[in-house]
């Protein structure tokens, strides 16, 4: 079974922080409360797999994700699929190509992230996240 393993926020566009949490609610049609990141309707909120952070040596949180999912390949997401995380549910919007920041992190991780970076979601019911909470494909 998947499992939320890490809740993020930034605080401002471009702040290059994320702010780490235990429980953080999803706003329909806004993403994350509290998320500068956020831009609706396509791009409310961004799921990475651990797997993938992994494989690229990369920390949980550090490429500005909003929920990281261990035990499953967010990538394998169809546009359209419906995601149920906690007290939320999500619809997946596009896939996150990555971009230029990357490169801020360590140079030759946009690179490395391409085809790993994740899946973004639109929030359709608004509810509760945590870590720890399942993720189910509905």
């Amino acid at each position: 079974m998947a499992t939320v393993v890490g809740l993020f926020t930034s605080p401002a566009r471009k702040s290059g922080r994320s702010d780490t949490h235990e429980r953080r609610r999803a706003i329909a049609g806004q993403g994350l409360e509290g998320c500068a990141h956020a831009n609706p309707p396509r791009r409310e909120v961004l799921f990475v797999s651990k797997e993938h952070l992994d494989s690229v040596s990369v920390e949980p949180g550090a490429v500005r994700e909003n929920i990281t999912v261990d035990g499953d390949d967010v990538q394998q997401w169809p546009i359209g699929q419906r995601v149920r995380a906690g007290g939320a549910e999500f619809e997946i919007t596009m896939v996150c190509d990555p971009c230029h920041r990357m490169d801020e992190l360590r140079d030759g991780l946009r690179a490395e992230l391409d085809g790993k970076r994740g899946m973004l979601a639109r929030v359709v019911e608004s509810g509760e996240v945590a870590v720890g909470d399942a993720v189910e494909l509905v």
